[in-house]
């Protein structure tokens, strides 16, 4: 942006000095303003270049001579009665205080149609091109922050299943066998029926009497510890009496 200012600024000057120096042509060259130039004057015209505020001189005999400043359609003509300016004085200096044409004749009879004519475009002042607006730059769209999310409440830890523990079988515990003698231990209100017997062995050779600890089974443990009693008395009467049958 600082850099077009000053490029703006210089071009503005460097068209201020050189509309401010002005500069001097003499008209035909060293010939002067004269009728029949041995170079045509809107030739010698074409090859300089005239800014406003440049100066043009015609150089002539004072009181044999004129310079007429006229219109376009007075040019083509050479018509001199309606001049838009007259000067007389021999050594006439003309200021350009515009860009355009400019049309000129000479005021003496017959000299405008011995070709004592000019035509002198001023070039326009080259303006300096307006500084472009720099494009304001474009407002950031404002940036929408995600909505925080809610803090998470950790999942409560699994409570560790605690291996159950074994039941333990309680070990049985022996029970001692009444006494022979003893009468039989009253059982419970249900009465279950013994067992029945297998056949009986066979009765043992005569004149040998069973020993009672061979024939006797071991009580059953558990509940049916209370009907023991009965069967071994009953098994010993069995033995005894086919015993002495035998004998």
């Amino acid at each position: 942006m600082e850099f077009q200012r000053l490029l703006c600024l210089f071009l503005f000057l460097l068209t201020l000095l050189s509309s401010s120096q002005a500069y001097k042509f003499n008209v035909g060259g060293s010939q002067g303003w004269v009728p029949n130039p041995s170079e045509s004057y809107n030739n010698w015209a074409g090859r300089n270049r005239f800014q406003i505020n440049d100066i043009i001189v015609f150089k002539y005999k004072k009181g044999s001579d004129s310079v007429l400043e006229v219109k376009k359609e007075d040019y083509d003509k050479c018509n001199k009665t309606n001049p838009i300016k007259k000067f007389e004085n021999g050594d006439t200096e003309f200021k350009f205080d515009r860009s355009g044409p400019f049309y000129f004749i000479s005021g003496k009879d017959g000299n405008c149609e011995k070709g004592q004519k000019l035509i002198i475009v001023v070039l326009s002042p080259r303006t300096p091109p307006k500084p472009s607006p720099s494009p304001s730059p474009k407002p950031n769209p404002p940036t929408v922050s995600p909505p925080a999310s809610p803090p998470t409440s950790p999942s409560p830890a699994s409570p560790s299943t605690s291996p159950s523990p074994v039941p333990t079988a309680p070990s049985p515990v022996a029970i001692p066998p009444p006494p022979a003698n003893s009468p039989p231990a009253p059982g419970p209100d249900t009465h279950t029926t013994p067992p029945a017997q297998g056949p009986s062995s066979p009765p043992p050779a005569p004149g040998k009497s069973p020993s009672p600890s061979s024939n006797s089974t071991a009580p059953p443990s558990g509940n049916s510890g209370s009907f023991v009693a009965p069967s071994m008395v009953l098994v010993y009467s069995v033995t005894i009496v086919v015993g002495a049958a035998l004998l």
